[in-house]
């Protein structure tokens, strides 16, 4: 079985989210949407909700899981049975830093990854900035998907 794990903080799911989680479908059997949890972090929307949102958003494909994990996500990918870690990329900068990141998830476990670069509409589409859009009182529901509001 070809089993997947998009691992992020999703505070809170975006439309690009969306978009990666959608093209990724036909390639796995199963996708677990993995939902990190940093203790380190601070989050603007409780765990919960962001769990419901994208339980929400993806109700109706049987592929989709979402779970919440700490620590490694390799760890998670063993603990869930993944051997495909999934990642979007919008940029260049994105690009970089997803290369050193599945480098060393495929030295410290074999695990490959697989990017998805953004489509043109999401390219410039980010959590932190849905965030900032939020917290000024602007339409934050624009970025997000159907199902996905507060």
């Amino acid at each position: 079985m070809k089993i997947a794990l998009y691992p992020g903080s999703f505070d809170p799911i975006t439309k690009g989210h969306e978009d990666v989680i959608r093209r990724a479908l036909p390639l796995f059997d199963k996708l677990y949407v993995a939902i990190g949890v940093n203790a380190d972090k601070k989050y603007l929307f409780p765990l919960n909700q962001r769990k419901e949102w994208i339980e929400n958003c993806f109700k109706n494909e049987e592929k989709v899981q979402v779970i919440i994990y700490q620590g490694l996500t390799v760890g998670a990918c063993r603990q869930y049975g993944a051997n495909y870690i999934v990642r979007g990329v919008r940029n260049m900068i994105d690009m970089q830093t997803e290369q050193d990141m599945a480098q060393l998830n495929k030295q410290l476990s074999g695990i490959e990854t697989v990017l998805f670069f953004s489509t043109l509409p999401f390219v410039n589409l980010s959590s932190s900035i849905v965030r900032d859009i939020y917290l000024n009182q602007g339409d934050y529901e624009q970025f997000m998907p159907e199902n996905c509001h507060r």
